[in-house]
């Protein structure tokens, strides 16, 4: 039975976030350098609102998010995340594993900690609550060394909800994100799901991202599959059929 997806993120925000002297607390599991972007220094969090069923986060860290991980308050994140970035020598920065929107006063403070880093922070993103929130984009233009991803899971509606369980309709959440960053001035790229979509709902959906903003348009990136063991166990438990997909160790370099 399909959900709908703003009432799962707040759910699961119940779970992975809590108050805390210092403010918002919220559950991360990790904080590792990543080759993607270049070299980037990465926070993973636990709890995504989404069921995505090629997501590449284990089992473990998707289906438990009131057993897995610790809280930290942004302050103990941001002091992990600049640590590990000078140490390596990275400026770039950012959370992902779950949805980072989720707990927004933590992801604020987060970002405004960081303003004393000399860094890019990337927002990754499925847009869902930047949609539901009308005041999310606002607050996040406040921030101008923040760069968003908004990530589209597939590329329409029935797409979406087949890819993630997800009601129909909530399609049009990811879409409206796009619309409140780009008015709020915030820089911003649509990301594709692709590796499930034949060409023409792809060239559609660009087309659809084009009446919005020309730029959008262009500036699409397109992801596809990496078939690390788990999301191959997954995809084949669910009966996924995919275009295209990659091995971990064979991502193009203009993918990384």
């Amino acid at each position: 039975m399909s959900y709908d997806p703003v009432q799962r993120h707040l759910a699961i925000e119940k779970l992975v976030v809590r108050e805390g002297l210092e403010g918002q607390e919220k559950k991360y599991y990790r904080v590792r350098p990543a080759r993607w972007y270049g070299g980037i220094v990465t926070a993973d969090c636990v709890g995504c609102g989404l069921l995505c069923k090629f997501c590449w986060v284990s089992d473990k860290v998707m289906n438990r998010p009131a057993q897995i991980g610790k809280f930290y308050t942004s302050d103990e994140i941001a002091h992990r995340l600049g640590a590990l970035a000078k140490k390596r020598g990275l400026r770039q920065l950012r959370v992902s594993g779950g949805e980072p929107t989720i707990g927004k006063s933590h992801l604020l403070q987060l970002l405004a900690r960081l303003e004393r880093e000399d860094c890019r922070f990337i927002l990754e993103t499925n847009g869902i609550l930047l949609a539901s929130d009308e005041s999310y984009a606002k607050e996040l233009s406040k921030f101008d060394f923040v760069h968003v991803r908004v990530s589209l899971k597939g590329c329409n509606e029935e797409e979406f909800s087949m890819l993630t369980g997800a009601k129909t309709d909530s399609f049009k959440l990811q879409l409206k994100s796009i619309e409140k960053l780009v008015e709020a001035d915030v820089s911003c790229h649509p990301s594709i799901m692709a590796s499930f979509s034949p060409r023409k709902s792809v060239e559609m959906l660009i087309k659809r991202l084009g009446s919005m903003s020309s730029e959008l348009a262009r500036e699409v990136e397109i992801e596809e599959l990496i078939l690390y063991p788990h999301v191959i166990n997954r995809i084949q438990k669910y009966g996924l059929k995919y275009y295209s997909a990659y091995e971990p160790e064979r991502v193009p370099s203009e993918q990384i």
